[in-house]
């Protein structure tokens, strides 16, 4: 058992995961390839063992404690970027069909790297923007659960993920913790976009995170004008 196994498994339990030691090897090799391939490419600012433990592993796995995964069958990532939150999600539970999208290709062929090396399977890398692949039928409002930690403001955001959420899912964003002003401006966007909000729980981690993530029922389908064509939804936001 090396350190570093030893100190992301004392990190995982501090935040209330006990995971076994197969799991704790795919997120030590998913951190060796990140660190290796962020030498040569912009994948993270964040790349001291410890910060990666809790601000990307950690970070993305949170919702574990507010959605009851029982009822989740289906998840894409909406702007994915180095594979956060869905990657380490997909970690931890295996059986999930899961779909990574990016809109840079680069940072596609880095994921595929790790997943064949951590042999995942039964998970899609998708490159596109969300106003294009929501329009395709074979994605739209077909997944139980949409996430995203991509920084964008929240009206934008729902207009990216909403009509990927099934009617009885839900999207999760991950966000800041100072949300309230951002919220008030985007609720009759995710109202209009067929979504109602079900509740904003803020989670403080070890001084490290403060996360406020904002869950999202939908409704209603959303209607087929939304999303706007390609750069409307953030030049533009819904309000």
């Amino acid at each position: 058992m090396t350190v570093q196994f030893k100190m992301l498994k004392e990190k995982f339990l501090e935040a209330g995961f006990d995971f076994d030691g197969e799991i704790i090897e795919k997120f030590l090799k998913y951190y060796e390839m990140l660190i290796e391939k962020n030498k040569v490419m912009n994948l993270t600012a964040i790349t001291e063992f410890d910060d990666v433990a809790v601000k990307h592993f950690i970070d993305s796995l949170l919702i574990i404690k507010l959605i009851d995964f029982n009822n989740v069958t289906k998840i894409i990532d909406i702007g994915t970027g180095a594979g956060f939150p869905g990657l380490p999600i997909k970690i931890v539970y295996p059986e999930l069909k899961v779909v990574l999208m990016d809109s840079l290709n680069k940072r596609l062929k880095f994921l595929k790297e790790v997943i064949d090396e951590l042999t995942l399977d039964n998970i899609e890398l998708v490159h596109s923007r969300a106003e294009d692949l929501a329009r395709m039928s074979q994605y739209r409002e077909k997944f139980d659960l949409v996430v995203s930690r991509a920084v964008a403001n929240l009206s934008t955001l729902s207009e990216y993920c909403l009509p990927f959420v099934k009617v009885g899912g839900c999207f999760v964003s991950y966000k800041s913790d100072n949300i309230n002003e951002e919220l008030e401006q985007s609720m009759a966007a995710i109202k209009l976009l067929g979504g109602n909000l079900r509740e904003v729980r803020k989670v403080n981690l070890s001084n490290q995170i403060d996360r406020s993530f904002i869950i999202i029922d939908k409704k209603k389908n959303t209607l087929k004008k939304f999303p706007r064509k390609a750069g409307t939804p953030s030049s533009e936001p819904l309000k």
